[in-house]
């Protein structure tokens, strides 16, 4: 098989190829927050859940932030993503001005005294992940297309329903037309 044109790392997003027959990842947009030789995890960042962040958290009192489901790993765990220099301390820097987690017990207390914008973070039940060479195997099947270094803007501001779509447009040539495929072929 043919190596992918484009390597992957962290900050990038990963967009599920139209007809990717997995129904975790369909029409998915990932934020890769880790890369290595090791293996690789990732957020979906367009596939909202049923639930919120209060039916989670008792700690958390009239917050009714909307939880994406961040993959089919580890679907007991909650992870978040944020934009605040108030959670910088103890995150992961993704990308300029995106953030992979910080210090729990402080985002509590900027939840619960109304320190912290809902629009300045979003939260995830489980995550995506992929062992040693498995992520390197499923873009030489073509099952994604890596778009380089997301913005904050992206990740924060684009509606999650027409995300994966935009960011094919944003991309033109041959992802511009694969952003306007139906879902099922047959319908078209």
């Amino acid at each position: 098989m043919a190596k992918p044109s484009v390597s992957p790392e962290r900050g990038d997003l990963l967009i599920s190829e139209p007809f990717l027959p997995d129904p975790n990842f369909e029409r998915s947009v990932i934020l890769l927050c880790e890369h290595t030789q090791e293996g690789s995890l990732g957020f979906v960042l367009n596939k909202p859940s049923t639930l919120k962040l209060e039916d989670v958290l008792d700690e958390v009192v009239g917050y009714d932030k909307i939880l994406y489901t961040g993959g089919p790993v580890q679907m007991n765990t909650l992870h978040f993503i944020h934009k605040t220099s108030l959670l910088r301390e103890n995150a992961e820097e993704v990308n300029d001005h995106v953030y992979w987690g910080g210090d729990f017990e402080q985002l509590l207390t900027l939840i619960n005294t109304k320190q912290l914008s809902p629009d300045d973070i979003k939260f995830f039940i489980g995550y995506s992940g992929w062992s040693t060479g498995q992520l390197e195997a499923e873009l030489e099947e073509n099952a994604w297309i890596v778009y380089k270094k997301a913005t904050a803007k992206q990740v924060f501001e684009t509606p999650y329903d027409q995300l994966w779509r935009d960011v094919l447009k944003s991309m033109g040539g041959k992802y511009r037309m694969f952003s306007n495929y139906p879902i099922d072929p047959r319908l078209n």
